[in-house]
């Protein structure tokens, strides 16, 4: 397990993990970027069973703790929130992928990207707007579609998923979250692309994935 810290393109400190697998030679390695969901949640060095299964297999595993993550206090935490800021998330992404493509133990050719929930969300943007970086996707219960996510999750959910993301009724911030949804760019991606949903999923509903492979 290697520690992996950056600047973002504005300056901001964003910091990560890189477990690299046992026994296997440090050098031009597969890699997996594994992007948390939450946002509010955070890949800290505890144990995984899914990062020690591809370690397992010869990848080395980024982890990335963007912003809107926890742990690095209340400002770190909203500083994506909104749809005004969303995408500054995606760009710390782009960040760790620079750093990252010169790094000699890793092989800049076979970079991949996966994650779940929200970060399904960051592994459909990552693909589309650093494809020429990445050789593939697995996106798994991902948002496609801000407007459609924040009216069809569950109602349970849907005011404190509004703070964070923004609000789909206010006609500004419904085109702003149209404009950075990844289903409109989606003539942009260019990489193969899996698709992991749930049927019954009450956070990320079946629908949000079958826009992105109609």
């Amino acid at each position: 397990m290697r520690p992996v810290s950056y600047k973002a393109s504005d300056g901001l400190p964003i910091h990560g993990s890189l477990p690299l697998p046992v026994g296997v030679a440090p050098k031009n390695l597969p890699t997996i970027l594994f992007v948390h969901g939450g946002p509010w949640a955070r890949d800290t060095w505890g144990y995984s069973g899914y990062v020690q299964w591809l370690a397992n297999r010869g990848y080395a595993v980024l982890q990335v703790n963007f912003r809107g993550s926890t742990g690095y206090g209340k400002r770190f935490v909203s500083l994506d929130n909104g749809p005004a800021l969303r995408e500054n998330s995606v760009r710390d992404i782009g960040a760790f992928l620079d750093r990252l493509q010169t790094d000699p133990a890793l092989d800049r050719t076979r970079f991949a990207v996966t994650g779940g929930s929200y970060g399904g969300y960051m592994c459909y943007a990552t693909a589309i707007r650093y494809g020429d970086r990445l050789r593939a996707a697995n996106c798994v219960v991902a948002i496609s579609n801000w407007v459609t996510f924040l009216e069809n999750t569950q109602s349970y959910r849907r005011d404190l998923r509004r703070v964070e993301y923004g609000d789909e009724r206010d006609p500004a911030q419904r085109a702003q979250l149209t404009a950075i949804s990844p289903l409109t760019h989606v003539a942009d991606l260019r990489i193969p692309l899996m698709v992991v949903t749930g049927h019954n999923d009450p956070r990320v509903p079946e629908s949000e994935a079958n826009q992105m492979v109609a």
